[in-house]
């Protein structure tokens, strides 16, 4: 397995991002691809999903985020996007609170999860994820007052492009776009601004 690859960003799209690494360009999905920088150095911790017609390379950038996708996938009814899904609020000590709490409502919220797939994440996970807590202090929305100059409306677009690939439907998006465009922020605070949101 591939513990980590570490290279420069060599293009971000709504789904995956592409690190170049010794020539050699490595697509990785990732739960939120625009958290990562266009040519900066990234360490990205991965998972390798081999199925007899996938061979897929998972990525984040803490080791904690892998460990609670990894604990998503043992969940019945959770595949990789899914996990993703969870995981692209940019918050997995919410995601945690709410397992913990048995909090069906807010697990529901996440494209895929229904009531089924909610109650069998509590059932499964509730009480194995302790270990994960201490190191996750998501410090979303540090900077979400931070305005960036010359910004067009392909920040925007993109961030649409990437909620549709979490699942999210057109009509859903549509909610919380006449929100969004009243600021000005790079695609990754638009799309955790419509996450939170989404998941009210």
């Amino acid at each position: 397995m591939i513990e980590f690859i570490k290279g420069t960003v060599d293009s971000i799209n709504p789904e995956y991002i592409v690190i170049e690494n010794n020539g050699v360009g490595y697509l990785i999905y990732t739960p939120n691809p625009f958290v990562f920088k266009r040519e900066s150095q990234e360490t990205v911790y991965t998972y390798q999903h081999v199925r007899e017609d996938i061979l897929a390379l998972y990525g984040f950038k803490t080791r904690e985020e892998r460990a609670l996708f990894l604990k998503l996938l043992n969940v019945t009814g959770i595949g990789p996007k899914g996990g993703l899904a969870i995981l692209a609020s940019g918050e997995p000590e919410q995601v945690i609170r709410a397992i913990e709490n048995e909090d069906e409502k807010y697990l529901v919220k996440f494209p895929g999860v229904g009531k089924k797939t909610a109650r069998q994440i509590i059932l499964d996970l509730k009480g194995k994820l302790h270990d994960l807590m201490p190191s996750l202090h998501p410090d979303l929305f540090s900077d979400e007052h931070e305005l960036v100059a010359d910004m067009s409306h392909t920040e925007l677009d993109e961030a649409v492009e990437a909620l549709k690939v979490l699942g999210y439907a057109e009509r859903e998006i549509n909610k919380v776009l006449p929100e969004l465009r009243k600021e000005k922020l790079t695609t990754d605070l638009y799309i955790k601004k419509a996450l939170q949101k989404l998941l009210k």
